[in-house]
């Protein structure tokens, strides 16, 4: 009896360093033109796991000759100070790209401080302006983690047009900018989208239709086999710490879906880590690239 092929594995981290590459590239045709691209990034606390993030944006940043401008504040910074620093960001010629780093304290309302980035400045692409564009389809710039999945799709040649595409979860980071990008009239897009949540009733029999599955609720090991359609195209976008005393450091990191079984029922699945994660750096470089480049 034949065994079951193994899901290909999509090496979200290799496509991630050919735009990387490719966006290298770009810079070096901005600075012949006399603009270094610039990305501001601002961390309010010391969140050990925003500071990972930042400590790799601003090495994904010197590689691709990004100028990067880090803004540590304290973490009973008010939010007036930081509302401040963000202004003072939007008026910095040298500045293209404006990251503040989530979470943000209890005390700092999050969408006041999202709001007051200059929408052309909003490389994160979480600005209400830019949440309008996509929406319409007008262009402006697209959340990161989204872009990457779409992106990730088509690098490794596989078409969403005509599609169903199943995402579950419903944030304003990932779940609805997706179904938004993947549903509109356009190239990279053009799929039937169906959004679940935790509301959601009878989710199996949803996501059992999806020709590719999104998985964003954050919930680790949320997906089963039994979810999953056999050939079906499954992309991981979570990503969680569980406890593992064999693990070197007593945890390993693991997504909303559970890859040992899925991995064996789908044609394509990405990893955790490796799969969106990278990709999700890649277009924030992306992201500044265009916010740099001036318009004609």
């Amino acid at each position: 009896m034949a065994t079951k092929k193994q899901a290909r594995i999509l090496d979200g981290k290799a496509i991630a360093q050919t735009i990387r590459t490719e966006v290298k590239d770009e810079v070096a045709a901005l600075v012949q033109r006399k603009v270094t691209p610039g990305l501001a990034v601002v961390l309010v606390g010391d969140n050990p796991a925003s500071q990972v993030y930042i400590r790799m944006k601003r090495k994904a940043c010197a590689e691709a000759g990004i100028e990067s401008f880090e803004h540590r504040l304290e973490e009973s910074t008010t939010e007036r100070k930081l509302l401040n620093l963000v202004d003072k960001l939007n008026q910095d010629p040298k500045v293209h790209g404006i990251l503040v780093q989530l979470p943000l304290p209890d005390h700092i309302a999050e969408d006041r401080i999202l709001t007051a980035i200059s929408p052309e400045k909003d490389v994160d692409g979480f600005h209400p302006v830019n949440m309008g564009r996509l929406l319409a389809g007008t262009g402006g710039l697209r959340p990161c983690t989204p872009y990457g999945c779409q992106e990730l799709l088509r690098r490794s040649g596989y078409k969403v047009e005509g599609k169903h595409v199943v995402v579950v979860g419903r944030s304003n980071i990932v779940g609805k900018p997706l179904a938004a990008m993947l549903m509109q009239k356009a190239e990279g897009a053009n799929a039937t989208v169906t959004v679940c949540h935790s509301r959601t009733k009878k989710m199996t029999s949803l996501t059992q239709q999806a020709d590719i599955l999104v998985a964003a609720m954050g919930q680790a090991g949320f997906v089963k086999s039994r979810m999953v359609r056999e050939g079906a195209i499954v992309l991981d976008v979570g990503i969680s710490r569980v406890d593992d005393p064999a693990a070197a450091k007593g945890y390993r990191l693991v997504g909303d879906v559970d890859f040992a079984s899925v991995s064996k029922k789908a044609k394509a699945i990405t990893p955790v880590p490796g799969g969106i994660g990278p990709m999700t750096v890649a277009m924030l470089l992306k992201n500044t690239v265009k916010a740099a480049t001036p318009q004609s």
